[in-house]
């Protein structure tokens, strides 16, 4: 029988609530990914737009994809990158990086949807000090297959015998699926652990009903068929597991403690850096993050 967990609603500030899926007591990674948030699906009011101030991050890779909506990504390096639907953001933070998440000022000026998926990986131990990095993909630049009623997208890493121009640090499974009513798919089974989180419509793997907003993880050798009941968006991630633990703290993922300790430090004292064009906020230090579970 498959575990079904429950998203919680986290809310991030700046006009931003998400569905937090991992971790959970459950599941505290599912291979690489330790940090799985689904965004919207929202409306963003005319004059009303996301605004999350710049912040720092450590120790790990942020992997934003969009179905619906817009956000303009900037950060410590000069990166200034409008996200689309179907493209990629990822933002290796290696030894530190700030960056900011915002709705671009021309999208302010009518009604908007925002949908989406943002994931945190971590890096390997060998990696979690590398240089900070930035990097766009577009949709048109992603391996695609089309079956009836199917479509999906690999995102980072592979599957499906497609494989990603997204850079990886570890063995990598994110995939994002749209099916129409009454299609139906195995889930690829090349990766020691996944898992499938339905962002919208209700589904049924192997017969077992699947309410959206769920996150299921397939028992291990499970055929893991998905069958669409509505028109569904889901995303299958998962890969390598962990080279160790590894220890979360606000927006720092690191195999060390005392990495962590200073980086709250270095946050505290400015030893960050600034983003271009976003220099004139900041969100502070916590006392504690809610980032728990």
């Amino acid at each position: 029988m498959a575990l079904i967990i429950e998203s919680r609603e986290h809310d991030l500030g700046g006009g931003l609530k998400v569905r937090r899926a991992v971790p959970t007591s459950q599941a505290r990674s599912i291979g690489p990914f330790v940090f799985v948030d689904h965004m919207g699906p929202t409306v963003l009011e005319h004059g009303q737009g996301v605004d999350v101030r710049p912040h720092p991050h450590i120790g790990l890779a942020t992997v934003t994809f969009l179905w619906a909506g817009r956000i303009h990504h900037r950060d410590s390096l000069g990166s200034d990158q409008i996200i689309q639907p179907g493209d990629v953001n990822w933002m290796t933070a290696g030894r530190g990086i700030v960056h900011s998440e915002r709705t671009p000022a021309q999208d302010r000026q009518r009604e908007g949807r925002l949908h989406g998926m943002q994931t945190w990986v971590a890096l390997p131990k060998v990696h979690e000090e590398t240089t900070p990095a930035f990097h766009h993909y577009s949709a048109a630049s992603l391996p695609q297959q089309h079956h009836p009623g199917v479509r999906l997208t690999v995102i980072a890493g592979r599957g499906y015998g497609e494989e990603s121009p997204v850079q990886v640090f570890a063995d990598t499974l994110n995939v994002a699926l749209d099916l129409e009513p009454d299609a139906e798919l195995t889930l690829d089974d090349s990766h020691a652990e996944r898992a499938l989180y339905v962002l919208e419509g209700d589904a049924q793997l192997d017969g077992v009903d699947i309410p959206s907003r769920c996150l299921v993880i397939p028992d291990s050798g499970a055929r893991a068929r998905l069958r669409a009941k509505t028109a569904l968006k889901a995303m299958l991630f998962g890969g390598e597991p962990l080279d160790g633990p590894r220890r979360l703290w606000w927006n720092f993922v690191s195999s060390s403690m005392e990495r962590i300790e200073q980086a709250k430090q270095d946050w505290r004292e400015g030893r960050f850096g600034t983003v271009p064009g976003d220099d004139k906020e900041f969100i502070p230090l916590p006392e504690k993050p809610r980032n728990d579970f």
